[in-house]
């Protein structure tokens, strides 16, 4: 298998008759997925998402893709091809169409109006041009055949690009559930069809190729909803995504059938499920939806509120009921279910939300314990299928960290494609096909763009380090006032802290190290700023030999 190195050199031209192949994320990652093609100039993007922030990237509200590699080619952009309506799909469109708002937007009608509804906050009126499976758009150089695929969110399609250079088939994120709640299944026969015409490069969603076996079905999720709501005597609370209309649509029939009524919690859930509704992806039962405010006036046991948050978003309905900081309470006799599998990296978080829940006195329903989430994604038996069906001639793993790429490379070469077309690629690694040889060839800059507030891409790695300084170490400020004409010490050092478990007259021992040191740079000329820095390195050590702490540590020295 061919890995990325980081010895790699930014590519070369891209010679002609080449498909070019640029992940900026998604690559290494669950999130954050954008898939450049390159033909003769011209580009096409598959997917436009956001990655959710960690613990360790405090403050940071959302994650971009880096849009630096095409930033100054946007002209060139045929379209941007959406495979389905989830965040890290789409999020990123309108940070996208702030660079060039014409960009036509591709894909099918629960995608793009998911879209169109984000695009509105921005103030973004997009061109969008709807497609469906056995749609076939000609897109500049990018010949795209759309395909049906079945996911956690209805009217999700794989492309099928064909090319000059090439056939590049991308899933999109898809599983293989044969009896799903839509009754539309990932169409094999179309995979098949590709397979006999040929695929080149098979970018394929490698999320669960670690996973052996088959995903359960969806249908199975409502027999445990069911008996869930059979054994809850108090108020029921279902989080989950804001876009997962199938298992809003179980909670809904699961509500009727217990003779209760379902409330609609968080903006972006009340949104999503109006659209899906108004659209008929979702069917409501009569007199099943209750409004919020109407809640209060309800009995308990007649009460079902579906609300975000299930991968513990600090800011999301759940994590704020979990904090006793919403206007939905929770106690003993009620019951919470975490209607999703967790994703990487939100583990801690999701825990914290469980214990806080826990602790208020209600019973905790998740994956862990109960049958109440499949995942979206394909496991390794059914990624199987696929490149059996296919006999790609070269494999680009997608969509998941990097041990899930690796799992789903050995599958590949275990189907018998050649270890060296299987192309282990990280976000920036640049991959090219010709004569139906696909390979690395160079990397390109890739880095995380930050949204905070009203910022995107202001803030630095640096700035996050002084965050988690702020957070974990504390805050030291010294204030003193020297003489401009002899560099005598006129008032201070005054030492305060912030966040440091001990109390400032703690630091009262150090007070005379620092005057020393002011003193005796001050005497060999050392300006304001290089005193600074005296007071920056004693305050330091000391804190560091006493404390054992490294707290961020801000002198102020003013002539006088």
């Amino acid at each position: 298998m061919s890995h990325p190195h980081p010895e790699l050199s930014p590519p070369p031209p891209l010679p002609p008759q080449t498909l070019r192949v640029v992940a900026l994320g998604g690559l290494g990652e669950v999130g954050r997925n954008m898939a450049v093609l390159e033909l003769d100039g011209r580009l096409l993007i598959i997917d436009c998402g956001v990655l959710f922030p960690e613990d360790h990237q405090p403050g940071v509200d959302l994650i971009l893709p880096d849009f630096d590699y095409i930033a100054d080619r946007l002209d060139d952009v045929e379209a941007v091809v959406l495979t389905h309506g989830h965040e890290d799909h789409i999020g990123a469109v309108p940070y996208l169409l702030r660079l060039r708002p014409d960009i036509p937007l591709i894909g099918s009608q629960l995608t793009l109006a998911f879209v169109e509804a984000k695009l509105k906050e921005h103030r973004i009126t997009p061109y969008t041009l709807t497609v469906k499976e056995g749609s076939r758009e000609k897109l500049g150089a990018f010949d795209c055949e759309f395909v049906a695929v079945n996911h956690s969110i209805p009217d999700a399609l794989a492309v099928f690009v064909r090319t000059a250079a090439g056939t590049v088939l991308h899933t999109g994120d898809f599983k293989m559930d044969q009896l799903p709640l839509d009754g539309r299944i990932t169409d094999l026969r179309a995979f098949a069809r590709f397979g006999e015409e040929g695929v080149d490069l098979f970018m394929v969603d490698s999320t669960n190729a670690e996973v052996p076996g088959f995903v359960a079905g969806e249908r199975e999720i409502g027999s445990a909803l069911d008996r869930v709501f059979h054994e809850s005597a108090g108020r029921v609370v279902v989080a989950s995504f804001a876009s997962h209309v199938h298992r809003v649509q179980q909670v809904m029939d699961a509500a009727a059938a217990h003779e209760r009524r379902v409330a609609l919690v968080g903006r972006s859930m009340v949104r999503n499920m109006k659209i899906a509704s108004d659209l008929g992806y979702l069917t409501v039962p009569p007199g099943v939806l209750a409004d919020i405010k109407d809640v209060s006036s309800l009995p308990d046991d007649q009460i079902v509120l579906m609300c975000t948050g299930s991968q513990g978003e600090p800011m999301a309905a759940l994590s704020r009921i979990a904090n006793n900081d919403h206007q939905v309470k929770v106690g003993p006799g009620d019951t919470v279910i975490l209607a999703s599998s967790l994703i990487p990296g939100n583990e801690n978080a999701v825990f914290r939300v469980i214990n806080g829940l826990t602790r208020l006195g209600a019973r905790v329903v998740h994956s862990g314990n109960a049958k109440v989430h499949v995942s979206g994604h394909a496991s390794a038996g059914e990624l199987t299928y696929c490149f059996n069906i296919l006999r790609p001639a070269n494999v680009l793993p997608v969509h998941g960290e990097v041990r899930h790429l690796v799992a789903a490379g050995a599958l590949a070469v275990q189907t018998g494609v050649p270890p060296e077309r299987v192309l282990l690629a990280e976000d920036g690694v640049v991959v090219d096909l010709a004569d139906h040889r696909a390979s690395i060839v160079g990397v390109v800059p890739c880095g995380y763009v930050y949204v905070d507030g009203s910022s995107v891409g202001t803030i630095t790695e640096a700035e996050l380090k002084d965050r988690r300084i702020l957070g974990d170490e504390g805050f030291v400020s010294i204030f003193a006032v020297v003489s401009a004409s002899d560099g005598s010490v006129l008032a201070g050092p005054q030492i305060h802290a912030r966040g440091v478990a001990e109390a400032d007259e703690v630091f009262d021992s150090i007070i005379p190290q620092v005057s020393a040191a002011l003193t005796e740079a001050a005497s060999q000329g050392a300006d304001t700023h290089q005193l600074q820095q005296v007071i920056r390195r004693v305050v330091g050590r000391w804190a560091s030999n006493r404390l054992r702490r490294r707290p961020m540590i801000i002198p102020v020295v003013v002539e006088a």
